[in-house]
């Protein structure tokens, strides 16, 4: 959703700022390389930057959400480059089917939302939904939702769920809570995280208790949600240079995310959807400069909406992660957006 966008002085003071070096592999066709391959060419940067995350890892992940499970530790311990080459293969099949069975669940899970929009957490569930990726999914639903989120894949007379919580909501406790009352067959998890077996015959029950339980510590998390900013920048300042030093201080992931920046104020130039939901912006200013923006998968939400239907030449800021574009003719530095507000 929109919200205003603070600042705060740069946290970024660790030597690990200082440029370090690709990795490289260490023989010829050994496991990252046989995944690379099958991902495609990409520089030895790129590697330590965006492959590791993701291309390795979604696909050593498929094989035990839809596939074997032992896949990936067969990759990542043979000695045999043949051996390797085959199963990165079969990792690739795996995560391209990943996606599409979690496309489905995706689609059919938000479907289900507008239903509970008052709601203190969003509890969806259906029939033959693949329970190795509704953990992806209520991810996906509570960063779309700003609230927790929880998937249940039903097989019959039981059903199979994941949570993921927002920040300041304890959802392992409250899941805790409702299978001491009775609710749950099983069920546990921690903060941000949770887990649960459930009858059928229960979740309308379970909704209605789960909403009174969370009701005020959804509310208060919400109300006190802030976005915290590394750099503010006018658009001039967003170089392809720029975004290589900030990533050398990567990798980056929980526990040391990615710089955040603010742009602006700009003026709205274009805003279009591309792909089947993602946001694409051109904005500018005073002085001519002018950068693209992308918010993947936010075309339908508050924000996507607001900015969709604004008017050409509207002001406003724009926070998110400054990346790399490098499908044109050279690289250009781009911002992944999370979020933004009206400067007017």
């Amino acid at each position: 959703m929109f919200c205003h966008i603070g600042s705060r002085q740069s946290r970024r003071h660790s030597p690990r700022f200082q440029q370090q070096p690709a990795p490289r592999c260490r023989r010829r066709g050994c496991q990252q390389e046989q995944v690379v391959r099958q991902h495609g060419p990409r520089q030895n940067a790129e590697l330590l930057r965006h492959l590791l995350g993701f291309a390795l890892g979604p696909r050593i992940n498929a094989g035990g959400r839809v596939g074997e499970a032992t896949l990936g530790v067969r990759l990542l311990t043979t000695e045999d480059p043949e051996e390797a080459r085959q199963i990165a293969a079969q990792l690739s099949t795996l995560n391209e089917e990943r996606r599409a069975i979690e496309a489905a669940v995706q689609e059919a899970a938000e479907a289900q939302i507008a239903r509970q929009d008052n709601r203190a957490a969003i509890i969806v569930a259906g029939e033959g939904w693949h329970p190795g990726v509704i953990g992806i999914v209520a991810g996906r639903i509570k960063e779309k939702t700003g609230r927790p989120s929880i998937v249940i894949a039903r097989d019959g007379q039981q059903g199979k769920g994941s949570g993921r919580s927002i920040a300041g909501v304890d959802l392992g406790a409250a899941i805790i809570a409702a299978r001491e009352e009775g609710l749950l067959v099983a069920g546990g998890g921690h903060a941000m995280a949770a887990g649960l077996t459930i009858d059928d015959a229960r979740l309308d029950a379970f909704s209605d208790w789960m909403d009174a339980r969370l009701a005020s510590s959804v509310s208060r998390a919400r109300g006190a949600q802030s976005l915290k900013l590394d750099l503010a920048l006018a658009p001039r300042g967003l170089t392809p240079s720029l975004v290589e030093t900030l990533e050398s201080a990567g990798p980056y992931g929980v526990g040391w995310p990615g710089p955040r920046i603010a742009i602006g104020p700009v003026h709205l130039i274009k805003a279009d959807i591309v792909g089947t939901d993602h946001l694409r912006l051109i904005v500018g200013a005073a002085d001519g400069a002018s950068i693209k923006a992308i918010a993947f998968r936010a075309a339908e939400s508050d924000m996507g909406q607001a900015i969709l239907h604004s008017g050409k030449g509207r002001k406003l800021w724009l926070a998110g992660r400054a990346k790399i574009d490098d499908w044109g003719t050279r690289p250009a530095a781009e911002l992944h957006l999370e979020d933004a507000a009206w400067a007017d």
